[in-house]
């Protein structure tokens, strides 16, 4: 059966724990409220996944690492949103290759072709995609729209890379 987002829903479903880490200076100042957050809790729960923690910081490289790396091996998967442009300040693509043991080019490919169909704005999305040991970390933009777009992408495939990635698979390759 599946459910919102084209997502298997029922006795197929794995749950996934996951973690979501924004990336903003005004958002940690109190500043802005965080949309994107909120929308990326709204899809992984409605698909049947399981919310571990939820951290908001500044743009500042160091507390993004540590973050990442403090969730990897605890968490399935950690969705990042925010600092994926190209301002001086959006280091999450340096971060998360900094703590990603092998890059997983194919999903952030794909979420920036599925994005190029809304907007030109596309191309400028720095966003990565790897693992880290068994917890999968996937950047995400910050915008609430972007957030939607783009985990509608990987959210098909999220289960299985996770099954992947702790060697639980069983069976072969979805379609």
């Amino acid at each position: 059966m599946l459910g919102a987002f084209g997502v298997r829903r029922g006795g197929e479903t794995q749950i996934v724990t996951y973690a979501v880490l924004t990336s903003s200076d005004t958002g940690s100042a109190g500043k802005r409220v965080d949309t994107s957050g909120d929308a990326i809790v709204e899809i992984m729960d409605g698909a049947g996944h399981l919310l571990g923690e939820r951290v908001m910081l500044p743009d500042d490289f160091e507390q993004l690492v540590d973050q990442i790396k403090t969730w990897c091996g605890n968490i399935d998967v950690v969705l990042t949103t925010g600092a994926t442009g190209l301002s001086s300040r959006d280091v999450m693509p340096e971060v998360t290759r900094k703590v990603i043991d092998m890059e997983i080019p194919g999903m952030a490919e794909a979420m920036r072709a599925e994005s190029l169909k809304a907007t030109n704005m596309a191309m400028i999305s720095r966003a990565v995609a790897g693992a880290r040991g068994s917890t999968l970390v996937i950047n995400l933009p910050g915008s609430t729209g972007g957030v939607r777009d783009n985990l509608r992408v990987v959210l098909p495939v999220i289960e299985h890379a996770v099954e992947v990635l702790q060697d639980r698979q069983t069976g072969s390759h979805q379609n």
